[in-house]
This record gives structure tokens, C-alpha cells and sequence, in this order.
């Protein structure tokens, strides 16, 4: 794949992300309980910044682990089969997030392990220092792997693509901002003094279209790359 390509790749994969919700759930509760404790507004804003940044981080982590794991094995070349894999990791991916994602409930109750998110929820409730709410930003991220190691996993073979480190680079940077833009306006929005009871409405009211958005998303994403990175490769090698 060409440059312009590849970062639509990771751009469209990065927007599949930013779509799933744990860490966005993480945080509002996270501010529930703070301003319920009376908290001063610095203290909130102190304990939020460091709940998003430790997601940033855990994306970061994540994205650059596979690139490693990937260019260990494959370096820039990657054999076509990988890239058929990776279309079928999305049309499946895709199918349960439409399935499974949201329990069968009214809500936004997610779909994660039952143990991961008891853990979540005692540890919001207990965070009260802005480090605490930087590992549990880091716990958010990874305990929704199951559903975001699709887009991490084709983001991370489109940005071995892109031709040097400074490129490879800008298209991690490139992901976690776009999948983590939500998260950031939410962050504003919570220490702007908007109403959590708002932003929960919005994202119930929303969450089938979410669901249904990041779905599709991965549909699409499996049909560029079938044709530019395994049709247009498979006719260039004949």
C-alpha cells in the first residue's frame, strides 16, 4: 500500500476505536464518585487528566508492542495471507460487536468479563490520586482488548508500510489521537462543567449507533484491504 493508503487505514481503524466505550464508562464513573466526595474541582480535574493519560499510554503500548511483534517476523514485507487474515479478524470482529458488544439491557452495560469489570468498578470507586487513575486508565484500555486488538492489529500492518521510522511514527501518534479523541472530549467536557447525567443519555440514546458505526467500520475496512492490499498485490505478482 501506498503512504496516503496506509494512513487511511489507521485513520479508519483508529475511528473503530474511538467508537468502543469502556474507558469513557471508566471516567464518568471516575467523576461520579469524585464530585460525590465533595472534591474540589482542581482535585477532578487532576484525577481525570491522569485516567486519560494512562489510556493514551495503553494504546501506545499496545500499537508499538505489535508493530515489534510484527516487523520481528515480516518486517516491511508482509505475505498476503497475513493481510487475509487481517480481513477476516474485521468482517468477524465486526460481527460481535453487532452481537455482543452491548448486554441485553437498558444502559450501556458492556460487554467484558464479568471479574474485569468488578475490578474496575471497585477500583474506581477507591481511586483518589491522579496515579491511580492513571493505572486505572491503563486497565480500561486492556480490558477491552477483545474487541480493539482487531483495529490495533491492522493499524500496526499498515503503519509497517509506511516507508521510514519518522512515518511509522506519525502513524502511531496519528491512531491514538483519533481513537482517543472521544475520550479527550468527554475529559473536556466532565471538567467543563457539563452534566454527567447529559453525557449518559447521550451516549444511550447513542449506543446502538455507535455499535452499529463501528461495525460497519470493520466491514469497510476489510473490503480496502482486500483490494489494495491483496488483489492489487496478487495481479502484481503474476
Amino acid at each position: 500500500m501506498n503512504i496516503v493508503n496506509s494512513f487511511s487505514t489507521i485513520g479508519l481503524a483508529a475511528l473503530v476505536h474511538a467508537c468502543f466505550q469502556l474507558s469513557i464508562s471508566v471516567l464518568t464513573l471516575i467523576s461520579s464518585h469524585t464530585m460525590g466526595a465533595g472534591k474540589a474541582k482542581s482535585k477532578l480535574l487532576s484525577i481525570t487528566a491522569g485516567f486519560v493519560l494512562g489510556a493514551s499510554v495503553m494504546t501506545i503500548l499496545l500499537l508499538s508492542f505489535t508493530c515489534l511483534i510484527l516487523t520481528k517476523y515480516f518486517e516491511a514485507k508482509i505475505p498476503l495471507i497475513v493481510w487475509a487474515i487481517s480481513c477476516g479478524m474485521a468482517v468477524g470482529a465486526a460481527l460481535s460487536i453487532w452481537i455482543f458488544y452491548y448486554r441485553r439491557d437498558k444502559g450501556t452495560t458492556l460487554w467484558v468479563p464479568r471479574s474485569i469489570a468488578k475490578y474496575i468498578t471497585i477500583r474506581a470507586k477507591k481511586t483518589k490520586l491522579s496515579g491511580e487513575a492513571f493505572g486505572l486508565g491503563l486497565s480500561s484500555v486492556f480490558g477491552e482488548l477483545l474487541f480493539i486488538i482487531t483495529p490495533i492489529f491492522i493499524s500496526s500492518l499498515a503503519i509497517l508500510q509506511l516507508p521510514g521510522p519518522n512515518l511509522q511514527l506519525l502513524g502511531i501518534l496519528f491512531y491514538t489521537i483519533i481513537s482517543m479523541l472521544p475520550l479527550f472530549v468527554v475529559w473536556m467536557l466532565i471538567n467543563g462543567g457539563f452534566s454527567l447525567g447529559a453525557i449518559q443519555n447521550w451516549r444511550e440514546t447513542n449506543k446502538h449507533f455507535l455499535q452499529f458505526t463501528s461495525g460497519i467500520g470493520l466491514v469497510v475496512i476489510a473490503f480496502f484491504l482486500s483490494v489494495n492490499a491483496i488483489i492489487i498485490n496478487f495481479m502484481g505478482n503474476l
